[in-house]
């Protein structure tokens, strides 16, 4: 006869971030937004840099504008979002939650909301896995 603790799995420990990984976490995210918002409110939806982008301006206003319009187009930061949170739910570490949360704050401030916010979810989710073997 085994006893009962003999018959359990050695439970792992969750996927914790320390606290300074928090603190970055936490600046990473809100430069993240900041970025995102100027983007959208001071450079996207300025009507003033708007016209004379539309006009033919070649500034370096004009082509950031057009970088983010594009990518947000094509889904490009719901996409990396959705990806490394995918990685982060898979095998959790820290450059995988971060890269995953700066892509989806930019994602659900420029218009990619539904991959992001999946993201989003997919990361907080990611903090009840346990933590890879090695740590």
């Amino acid at each position: 006869m085994t006893s009962e603790k003999e018959d359990e799995a050695p439970e792992r420990a969750l996927f914790l971030p320390s606290r300074r990984a928090w603190t970055l976490f936490a600046v990473l995210g809100l430069a993240a937004l900041g970025a995102a918002l100027f983007l959208r409110y001071g450079i996207i939806q300025n009507t003033p840099i708007g016209l004379a982008c539309e006009g033919g301006e070649e500034s370096l206003t004009c082509k950031v504008r057009l970088t983010a319009i594009l990518m947000f187009i094509q889904g490009t930061f719901g996409w990396i979002a959705m990806i490394a949170a995918g990685v982060q739910l898979w095998r959790p570490n820290r450059v995988a939650f971060a890269v995953g949360l700066v892509a989806a704050l930019l994602g659900l401030v420029l218009y990619n909301t539904r991959a992001s916010a999946l993201a989003a979810a997919l990361l907080v989710l990611s903090l009840a896995r346990p933590a890879p073997e090695g740590r």
